[in-house]
């Protein structure tokens, strides 16, 4: 077991820790995992509008206030739509400006003018205008890849003009703001000398636009991301990177956001329209599934932890139960602790991923709604679940019973741990007894 443990230590020291840290410090990781954040507050409240234009009730219901909001709902359904048109809707523009201004901060640039002109180079390719009117259809989820793309591409071009002092540059006279726009001016012509022709050449020869060509290509990637081994995967990689120290969510949620927001975007396209929802596989099903009470799933092992019989572990459960209900688990992680314990690493592994195939093989029977809403990461899990699937009650025994066999996994290993810690104390206190009588006798 010892050598065990070593070895795999060892291939975590050697190979996956500097993997880890190489691509949480990766530029557009972070820009990409920043513009997300940045747009999260806005896409959170558009989500929280379907509550209302889609009440958790059945349509033909007789219950006087179930009627009465389904009435209202369908009456002025056009009015309660605006917000979320006007938030989830257009996301891609918040986080084509949220990757622009954080990737340019990274470059020492001016994060405004990096936002507006990755804003800009977005627009330019995926807002036809026509008959007077700008085409909203790859504002949503549909433009989330093309955003990312040219906020990346807009942010590059203008660093390496800088560097290579290509630009503008003013008197020290000139104010500030004014100095700043003229700065810019030639990364905004290039911008639209490059990717207004690349449009229409593309347009001319496929019949598609940029957006749609994007998303034609990537159709089987967004796809195979919506299935059980894509999911599987990203928690295993999640919960290895945690292990070995390192911030694993902030890594695996960077890459997987693109994912999420596209197939949330196509959830709650289908929920409009009355039709099945396609995706299962989105950022409320891993926050409220697969990480009830954080990375690890460890709500259920701080509610072992307080009638631990070591009073260490039962101090951790203690002090992490409050933060854990909302799925903040460091003082758990860190305290008992999980990191790198060799007693604690099958579990740790193991209860997310198999709440994941709960989870999933639960939704592909039908008896657990599917998530059309975005929700805030440090929701309670049950109520969580419940509010990114519109207020269903299946999602609310999901967590249960997901709880429940976490509990069940953890607590041998916890068991194991506490022989392990007392027999270490035992053997302190052996240790330390013939040096206090020693002491003893000397006075």
């Amino acid at each position: 077991m010892s050598s065990l443990y070593q070895s795999m230590v060892a291939v975590i020291e050697q190979s996956i820790t500097p993997l880890a840290g190489r691509l949480g410090q990766q530029k557009y990781v972070i820009a990409i995992r920043d513009g997300f954040t940045a747009a999260l507050p806005f896409m959170i409240i558009g989500s929280f509008m379907l509550v209302f234009i889609f009440p958790p009730f059945s349509a033909d219901t007789t219950v006087g206030f179930a009627r009465a909001w389904l009435d209202f709902s369908q009456t002025y359904r056009a009015q309660l739509m605006l917000p979320f048109n006007l938030s989830m809707g257009v996301m891609t523009l918040f986080i084509s400006v949220g990757v622009g201004a954080s990737l340019g901060r990274q470059f020492n640039l001016d994060p405004v003018m990096t936002g507006l002109l990755a804003f800009m180079a977005f627009m330019l390719v995926a807002a036809p205008y026509a008959d007077g009117k700008i085409s909203t259809q790859y504002l949503s989820g549909q433009g989330i890849f093309t955003a990312l793309i040219t906020a990346i591409y807009s942010t590059r071009v203008y660093a390496a003009l800088k560097q290579h002092n290509i630009t503008i540059r003013l008197p020290k006279e000139v104010p500030t703001g004014v100095a700043r726009s003229f700065e810019i001016l030639i990364p905004v012509l290039v911008i639209i000398g490059t990717l207004h022709p690349l449009n229409l050449f593309i347009e001319s020869q496929t019949g598609m636009i940029i957006p749609e060509a994007i998303m034609h290509l990537l159709a089987p990637l967004v796809s195979a991301s919506d299935s059980l081994p894509a999911m599987l995967l990203s928690v295993l990689l999640c919960q290895i990177f945690w292990f070995s120290g390192i911030h694993g969510s902030m890594i695996v949620t960077g890459i997987m956001s693109p994912f999420w927001m596209t197939n949330l975007a196509a959830n709650q396209a289908a929920l409009a329209a009355g039709a099945a929802l396609p995706h299962i596989y989105l950022q409320g099903f891993w926050d409220h599934y697969l990480l009830i009470g954080g990375v690890g799933s460890t709500l259920p092992l701080a509610f072992l932890l307080l009638r631990s019989k070591v009073t260490h572990l039962r101090t951790i459960g203690k002090l992490g139960i409050v933060p854990s209900f909302f799925n903040i688990n460091e003082p758990i992680l860190f305290g008992a602790p999980i990191i790198m314990n060799p007693i604690m690493f099958i579990p740790f592994i193991t209860v997310p991923m198999i709440n994941a195939i709960l989870a999933y093989t639960a939704t592909k029977f039908g008896w657990l709604a599917q998530v059309v809403s975005l929700t805030p990461w440090t929701t309670p899990a049950p109520i969580g679940a419940s509010w990114a699937a519109n207020w269903a009650f299946s999602p609310v025994v999901m967590c249960l019973i997901c709880m429940a066999v976490s509990a069940l996994i953890y607590l041998p290993f916890l068991r194991a741990y506490e022989h392990s810690l007392s027999k270490t104390e035992a053997e302190k206190n052996l240790n330390e007894a013939p040096a206090l009588a020693g002491t003893v006798r000397s006075n």
